[in-house]
């Protein structure tokens, strides 16, 4: 098969590692891709919602499967632009229809959907600028802290959690009234904080059966002990130590099977990833957002745990028989620990040459906001590259992970040397 993988972050490199280890994949691209994908794939310069320069590619090139990466080729219908030309409709997307992609696409339609299915989350209003004042009423019948999420996509950014009820009215007013995440907080939603420690849960679906990936978890703020801002993910763990087989056992049951049964019945047509970021409350799993493709960088974990081939398990996906495979899952823990441009998530330097590569052993830098230049590697963006390990606990994993990070140099390099921390 010919394969081309949508994007250019640490996840897209890590799809790339697993599919070009597959005997049914014998060429590869990736747009745009980056210096890791480079090495096992051809990086094509073309924008990720480009889709008319992506047909161009697929045509050229008889593509046969498109992997979609991140997520706003999805929320803006790339499947259903295949699906609707006679020329692309043979060839099999990975990833949610426009009308599914909606789950991250609107905080607001995925609420509606874990109401309207049972499945457990937390309480919830959502807000228009027409009605800011029964906004600040609603945060009033709350208790600290207050939980504000931009409807739309945010880039991860969307989401405030203030211990102020003061601030969280000044910061309602600058999300619907200033415009302050652009078109994505036109509407937010304001939920009941929900107390506990999170995980996140990976399921494989092809619209009517489902496999479940290992659980991760991973660390998204940009301070050791969990402090400061939000990032995309600074690093990730996998398997969740505390996510034992009677917690397992309620994730599936009240969590995955409704969530593939309720986008059944929404006729809700979804071949791809889901990923259900859980809180465990008590003993308890709750809902706190569906996204419609992999995590980054839990992607760096979840993948390399992974024994099967992953064409294979993608192809019964397209195919609708992903019934008749069993996962096979590397017993050993995974770990994942991102590196990033001094400043991120707030303005940062790119350009800075990245050296050291050449002396890692026994882990796997997947390459995320860095490419290729006159044969240099140099950083493009606020997360540079994940270093993943395996050992027999988590604890093994990642101190080989910090071994080699040690061995890695670039300008203002920055990472957390606590993940793992909490477990």
């Amino acid at each position: 098969m010919t394969i081309l993988i949508l994007g250019s972050g640490g996840r897209e490199h890590t799809f790339a590692w697993k599919i070009s280890q597959s005997p049914l994949c014998n060429k590869l691209f990736v747009a745009p891709g980056n210096s890791g994908t480079a090495t096992i794939a051809e990086n094509v310069a073309i924008g990720v919602t480009d889709f008319e320069a992506i047909k161009t590619l697929v045509l050229e090139n008889n593509i046969d499967m498109v992997v979609v990466g991140p997520e706003d080729p999805l929320v803006q219908g790339v499947h259903d632009f295949f699906l609707n030309d006679e020329k692309l409709k043979h060839v099999a997307v990975i990833g949610p229809e426009k009308a599914a992609a909606e789950l991250e696409g609107s905080k607001e339609f995925a609420k509606e959907f874990l109401f309207r299915h049972n499945i457990p989350t937390a309480a919830y209003q959502s807000f228009d600028k027409s009605n800011v004042e029964e906004g600040y009423a609603f945060l009033e019948t709350l208790t600290a802290p207050y939980v504000l999420k931009a409807d739309g996509l945010a880039a991860g950014k969307g989401v405030l959690i203030l211990n102020d009820l003061d601030e969280a009215k000044a910061e309602l007013k600058a999300m619907l009234i200033d415009s302050k995440f652009g078109a994505a907080s036109t509407k937010v939603v304001i939920e009941e904080f929900l107390d506990g420690i999170e995980l996140s849960c990976f399921v494989l679906t092809d619209g009517k059966n489902y496999k479940v990936l290992p659980t991760a978890k991973d660390y998204k703020r940009i301070g050791e002990g969990d402090t400061g801002l939000n990032t995309g993910g600074m690093g990730a763990v996998s398997p969740v130590p505390f996510a034992t087989d009677e917690f397992l056992e309620k994730i599936e049951t009240r969590i995955v099977k409704p969530t593939i049964e309720g986008l059944i019945k929404d006729n809700l047509p979804y071949k791809g990833f889901v990923f259900i970021g859980l809180i465990k409350v008590g003993d308890d799993p709750m809902v706190i957002e569906y996204n419609v493709r992999m995590g980054d960088p839990e992607t760096e974990v979840v993948l390399p745990r992974l024994k099967n081939d992953f064409v294979e398990l993608l192809q019964a996906v397209a195919n609708g028989t992903l019934n008749e495979i069993d996962l096979e899952i590397d017993e050993r823990a995974a770990t994942t620990v991102m590196t990033v441009s001094g400043g991120y998530p707030e303005a940062y330097e790119k350009g800075k040459e990245i050296t050291g590569l050449d002396a890692i052993e026994g882990s796997i830098p997947f390459h995320a906001g860095a490419d290729l230049k006159d044969g240099k590697v140099l950083t493009t963006g606020g997360r540079v590259l994940a270093m993943t390990s395996y050992g027999n606990t988590y604890k093994e994993a990642i101190k080989k992970s910090y071994q080699n990070i040690e061995k890695l140099h670039f300008d203002k390099m920055y990472y957390r040397k606590d993940i793992g921390f909490d477990l």
